[in-house]
This record gives C-alpha cells, structure tokens and sequence, in this order.
C-alpha cells in the first residue's frame, strides 16, 4: 500500500504494509477503529507512534482522531516499552481492604478488575481464569433452552404475549438505572428506522462481577434473552460490548456465537462482539454507543435517547446482561413465579465477610439478611461498621442502617441508590477516610473529562481528601454543583460516599 505522507507523523511504509496486512477486510470499517488497536497492541505489545501513524494512514483518518482514541481508553499502551510488563495490581476497594500492607510504591495498580470475591488481586493475571465448564448450545438447548425463541420466531407466541409477561412481572433493568424493561422495549416499537440492539457487558462499577457470573455459567440465557428482545423490536443487528478485563469470556462468547449462526438461531440477524478498552463511563450507555462507533466514549447529550437515535443514528436497545438473564427466566417459567420468588437478583457481596461471591437473593432483602444467611457473617475479628450498597456509586451506609430494604425506591431516601446490586461490607477495621478517597480516586482517573463540574470536582475533591483536616463546606458545595451540573451518572454520582461519609461518621472528622 502507497503512503500518502501527510502532515504530522511520516509514515514507515513497512509499518503500513504490516498493519494492513494485520487487519484484512478490517482496515477499511471506521467503526472498528478500536477493535484494530486491539488487534495492533495484541500483536506488537503497544502502541509506537509508528503503528499509530500507519493505521490513521489505512483507515484514512486523521491522525489526531487516532491518536485521541488510543489515549483515551486505559488498556492502550502507546509508551514503546518492551511486550513484557510487571505485574499489575488491582486497587479496588475489596482488594484495597484485604491486603494485610500497602502496596509499595513501585506497583503499578489498575482499577477494579471485576474479581472482588477473590480479593486481593495482586497480580492481575490471576483474576483470568482459564475457560471452565458450561452448558454449550447444544447442552443448553438439551435442557430446554431456545424453545421460547424459537416459538416466537414461529409466531406460535406473540410479541405482545412477550411483552405482557414482562410487564406482569415488573422487571426492571439491572444494570443500575432500573427502568422498566417491557416500556424500553415498547419505545422501540414505535420508533421508526432500522433498528439495533446493545448489549451492555461493561460492568466496570467497582464490586460488581454479577454479570461475569452469568457469562461464566449460562451464556446461552443470556444469549437467548438478547435474541428475544432483538426478535420482540425486530432488531437488524445485535453489539456485544465486553468489558476487556473479562478475556475468557470473549472466547467463551466467540465460540457460542458462532455456534448460534451455525445453528441458524440468529434469524440473519448480525451479531457483534466487541471489546472495551479500560473506561468505566463506557458504563453509561452514550458513551458505550460511541465506543462500538470507534470513538472516545464520551457521553453524549440527552435527548434525543438511544431508542430515537442510538448505534450509528438508529434507534437503539440498550440492556444489561442480568436483565436479558431475567427475560429468559422469567418467560421460561412465567411472570407469577417470578413474583412469588420476590423478584430475585444477583448482589455482587465482597469485603469483610466469610463468603464472599454472587448471591441470588429477593428484591429488597437488608444487608443484615444478606450477610447472615448467604455469605456467613462477618469474618472473626471484625465488627459490621458500614457498607456501600450500590458500588463506588450507590453511597455509604453506617451499620445501624442494616434494615434498609436494598431495592430501588429504598435506598434513595438515605441518599444511595441500589445501582447493580455491588455490596461491600466494611469493619472497624476499615478506616472510612480512606475508603472514600479510594473510591473518589477512581472516579477522579475515570472522568471522562468532558463536563467541568465532573472533571474538576473529582480532582478536587481526591486532593482535599489527602489532607488531613477537611474543607467540609467546600466539599458540600462542591458535590452540589456536581450532582446538579454534571452531563452525565458518573459526576452526579461520585461525591454519593464522600455524602454519606460526612453524614453518618461525623465523629471521625473531629
């Protein structure tokens, strides 16, 4: 391939010719441009200025536009180093609490990698487990599984059969916002143009590996959920976005949706398996559709919602992994059982608590309950003092609330929010300073630095923080205008455990 030498950057012909050769048919779909960093970095171990160069020259883009998306995203090592690296420790809150010393200086530290139940995380590489066991499709399908997409598919079941079982049932959204699923799926109905369908497999708030769980152990219930909601809005295409901390299970998804077009059980419709790239606002689903689109995720302004103009302008189907989990359960055995079972979900539980994992629990059990009768109390030594409730970004909790339902609609009136179901138990063995700067940190290196209030009240906040004593009205003030001004979720909810640290343990500010 001829370089065209444009300003910036000259390009190494070599290079060019390598990394066209690398990226096949590839090269010429703009949207991919993440996914061809992915492929790059996999195979040189970083990003030179020299590949970065050749691929802007490939793709026929600017390369400012590259050079902007590789920075961007976390996973992107554009410095040239060698392909080996030391090891890299997780510092999420669970892993933080569990190690018996600091890290020392010298540790290169990542955040939360989606493993609290196995905390501490010291060497990244180990929260990879190798592929386990699980049902295949045609394991799963001996067990019954597909039968109601193929039956709708069939027209033997209606779209608005579907549709009433999910309103009877009152499924809301798992993925954090909990908005009634059957109405998500009716404003597709009325949306006009082709439409699309998006998987949201980023699950990056720390504490939270529900959804790995449920791509570890059933893919194929959340892949059927995923194909009855693209049959119920007739979906055209269908994106998987993967969070990149979670590389078993793309082999896992690589495989079974392959399978899935052998089988035929996609109808023609296309599916999209793509990887994040380490940025947790990729979480809020603007910035996840700009990610599939190959761009920085920045969250976009709304309206216009993704159901009126999502993925590439086409009106969109944003759902979370246990949501499509749920669908699947519930239109298998029906909306009453659902009820009856007290509308049950999975609570990602880590800290200090003896069972830490994934508890499939009803709607709405406190964290008393939750502690004592699925993860076997506190571990010895340790008195309950607090909890997060919701993740980084649900708020804190002192222990004497433990009778709190952890539901939507609960929660908001202390100030947290349920979010997706991350639990984390603290102890007085926990200082709660330094559990909350821990957690603005995080919020301070994931802000996406598109709105002020966001980008410089994360930063401030995390300085103030290192201090000893606290500025507390300018920290109030600071969260206010956070809360009321920030473009999107993650600025107006990260000062929610600054919030609650002020308001329950005020006796450790004196």
């Amino acid at each position: 391939m001829k370089a065209f030498f444009p300003k910036g950057q000259q390009i190494d012909e070599t290079r060019l010719n390598d990394v066209t050769k690398l990226l096949g048919e590839n090269v010429g779909h703009r949207d991919l441009l993440i996914e061809n960093l992915h492929v790059l970095q996999d195979e040189y171990g970083y990003l030179s200025r020299d590949t970065l160069a050749a691929l802007a020259c490939a793709m026929k883009l600017s390369q400012v536009e590259v050079f902007e998306t590789a920075t961007f995203y976390a996973h992107f090592n554009v410095e040239e180093k060698a392909k080996t690296s030391p090891a890299k420790a997780c510092s999420g809150i669970a892993c933080q609490m569990a190690r018996p010393h600091p890290l020392g200086p010298n540790i290169k530290t990542v955040p939360c990698v989606g493993a609290c139940d196995k905390a501490p995380i010291n060497d990244t590489s180990a929260a990879t487990p190798a592929l386990q066991n699980y049902p295949d499709l045609a394991q799963y399908q001996a067990a019954g599984g597909y039968d109601i997409l193929k039956k709708l598919q069939a027209r033997d079941i209606s779209k608005d059969h579907i549709l009433s079982e999910l309103e009877k049932s009152k499924l809301s959204g798992m993925g954090g916002a909990g908005f009634p699923v059957a109405r998500k799926w009716r404003f597709l109905l009325s949306s006009e143009g082709e439409r699309a369908l998006v998987v949201n497999a980023d699950e990056g708030e720390p504490g939270t590996f529900k959804d790995r769980y449920c791509l570890e152990t059933n893919p194929h219930q959340v892949l059927e959920g995923m194909l009855i909601a693209a049959e119920v809005i007739d979906a055209k295409d269908i994106y998987i976005y993967l969070r990149d901390e979670y590389p078993h299970i793309r082999n896992i998804l690589l495989t079974e949706l392959n399978s899935l077009r052998a089988g035929g059980l996609n109808k023609g419709r296309s599916l999209h398996l793509r990887r994040g790239a380490g940025a947790y606002i990729c979480g809020e689903e603007t910035a996840l559709l700009e990610s599939i689109e190959g761009k920085r995720g920045l969250p976009r302004i709304k309206p216009p919602y993704p159901a009126q103009s999502g993925i590439f302008g086409r009106p969109t189907l944003v759902n979370n992994v246990e949501t499509l989990w749920r669908v699947q359960e519930i239109l298998k055995k029906g909306a009453q059982n659902f009820i009856e079972a007290g509308y049950p979900r999975f609570y990602s539980v880590s800290g200090r608590i003896n069972k830490p994992g994934v508890v499939e629990a009803p709607s709405g059990i406190t964290i008393r309950q939750l502690m004592e009768t699925y993860c076997a109390g506190m571990q010895s030594g340790h008195t309950f003092k607090a909890y997060l409730p919701g993740g980084a970004s649900g708020g804190l909790l002192p222990a004497h609330l433990d009778n709190v339902p952890l539901a939507f609609g609960e929660l908001e009136k202390y100030g947290c929010f349920i979010g997706s179901a991350a639990v984390v138990v603290l102890s007085d063995h926990d200082d709660m300073k330094s559990v909350v700067r821990n957690l603005m940190d995080f919020f301070n290196h994931e802000s996406c630095g598109q709105c002020t209030p966001c980008r410089l009240g994360c930063e401030k906040i995390s300085k103030i923080l290192e201090h000893g004593k606290l500025d507390i009205p300018l920290l109030q003030e600071l969260s206010a205008v956070m809360q009321s001004a920030s473009i999107c979720g993650l600025g107006q909810a990260a000062p929610n455990p600054l919030l609650g640290y002020l308001t329950h343990f005020a006796e450790e500010l004196k």
